[in-house]
């Protein structure tokens, strides 16, 4: 059932749909119009699943063209539910705007509930007897901040359910996350994946603030598709907004099978772009590099080659880069198509005899460094290769003696695999083990000089990844 939450701007909306939901899934601030696209965020009630559809606040008098971008998503939102709950400030009274907003919703075709927000203590519950004037029914005095009637509020929605709950979504869905640099065209992107404008596009940096996860099919296969909010420099984020916008994008991320880190063709890929795609490569995730808005480009092939160059110096993970046009149409369908392919990639297991074939060659092909000085110079002995996890692949590789084992031949191995496998833009974690000894948890046997819980600019996924899905 698809619940629409509506209402004036900062009467608590967001903050009812966290309570609801029992989690901190919508960014909640003091300051009004923090809530701009509709934010799907799924709870249960009564073995029912319930999408509550968080809608940034209506003001039908503001012609400001992001208020009508914002009432666009709020009206987009009521055409799709099955009940609208409007939500009003009970501390600050009846409101014009609240009056403009139930007469719209006494001409809906589905039920509409009224939630009186902000009364805090018993004692405030008297404050929404005010709101009978607004011809919605009897209104219910409920707290965001401290629960108070919200659990009877998903007895009324409920009630209004029907008996047929809807299909759960697939399981084994793609996850896949837009990220990058403010206005460099992700939600364009998104919107075009989508064929529909389902999140809100302007030419203002920071328009998105929440992750907005949309679902499509791709070739048969069902993708959860996340626009994030834009990442800028650590350094540059003043506002708490933005703070807890990244922090929701980054989060996004880490959840995601694949990163696609979009940038802006006209900047090429910058600094900036090359850090966010180390973020999502530290996170685990398969990434790709897209370069937006090539229909502004004149004669960039041979700045092409050069990003593509620079890329596979700078990021040792060498995921492959590709232009498109949220505006054309161009390469969409095979963004969509090669993250599915990332992700399958991700979650391949490879057979151990093939392994070994593969590890007998690369050492035919290098043969490791001596280490030690003299007659005493030994070569690190290379035994035995397997799998031992996927999404992302992680590999032990048993050895005689760890002492021997250099960063660069590790990082050959490294190279050589993602080549024969054709895993560029796909962390890999190989942990080299002691005869004798078993790869225990997240960094153990790693090439010298990385550290537990961290990875080296070749992008090999961090043993947080490991842990978090452990857990």
């Amino acid at each position: 059932m698809k619940v629409a939450i509506v209402g004036y701007p900062n009467v608590g909306k967001s903050s009812l749909v966290n309570r609801l939901a029992g989690r901190r899934e919508a960014v909640v601030h003091e300051r009004p119009g923090v809530t701009r696209d509709r934010n799907e965020v799924q709870c249960e009630w009564n073995g029912r699943r319930l999408s509550l559809m968080d809608t940034g606040g209506v003001d039908l008098e503001d012609a400001d063209e992001m208020a009508r971008s914002i009432q666009a998503q709020a009206r987009a939102g009521l055409d799709e539910a099955d009940v609208a709950v409007l939500v009003v400030d009970a501390r600050a009274g009846l409101r014009p705007g609240d009056q403009e907003l139930a007469a719209l919703l006494r001409g809906a075709t589905i039920p509409v509930l009224l939630a009186a927000n902000k009364c805090d203590t018993p004692a405030d519950a008297h404050l929404a007897a005010e709101f009978h004037r607004l011809g919605l029914g009897e209104p219910l005095a409920v707290s965001a901040a401290h629960g108070i009637g919200c659990g009877e509020l998903l007895e009324r929605i409920d009630a209004h359910g029907g008996s047929a709950a809807p299909e759960p979504k697939p399981d084994g869905a793609v996850r896949l996350a837009v990220i990058g640099r403010p206005n460099v065209g992700k939600s364009s992107l998104v919107n075009r994946f989508l064929g529909s404008d389902r999140v809100i596009v302007s030419e203002r940096a920071g328009t998105t603030r929440d992750a907005i996860d949309t679902h499509l099919m791709v070739d048969g296969r069902s993708v959860v598709l996340v626009d994030t909010a834009g990442l800028r420099r650590s350094s540059k984020v003043t506002d708490s907004i933005e703070y807890y916008s990244s922090v929701r994008s980054l989060r996004a991320a880490e959840r995601a099978d694949v990163a696609m880190v979009v940038c802006d063709a006209a900047d090429g890929v910058t600094s900036q772009d090359l850090r966010i795609a180390e973020q999502a490569m530290k996170a685990g995730c398969a990434t790709v590099l897209v370069l937006n808005k090539w229909d502004l480009v004149e004669d960039g092939l041979r700045d092409l080659e050069h990003e593509r160059a620079r890329i596979a110096t700078k990021l040792r993970l060498r995921p492959r880069l590709v232009t498109a046009s949220a505006k054309t149409g161009r390469n969409a369908r095979l963004l969509l198509t090669q993250a599915v392919a990332l992700a399958d990639r991700a979650a391949v297991r490879i057979p151990t005899p093939e392994l070994n074939r593969f590890l007998a060659e690369t050492v035919s092909a290098r043969q490791p460094p001596l280490a030690g000085r003299g007659s005493g110079a030994t070569r690190l002995k290379l035994i035995y290769m397997t799998q031992i996890d996927q999404s992302p692949p992680r590999f032990a590789i048993q050895v005689a003696s760890r002492k021997r084992l250099k960063r660069d031949y590790a990082f050959f191995v490294e190279n050589r695999l993602r080549a024969r496998y054709g895993m560029d833009g796909v962390p890999l974690i190989i942990d080299y083990v002691e005869r004798g000894q078993r790869a225990m948890g997240p960094g153990a046997g790693r090439p010298p000089g990385r550290r537990r819980g961290r990875s080296d600019r070749s992008g090999t996924a961090t043993g947080a990844r490991a842990r978090r899905d452990a857990a």
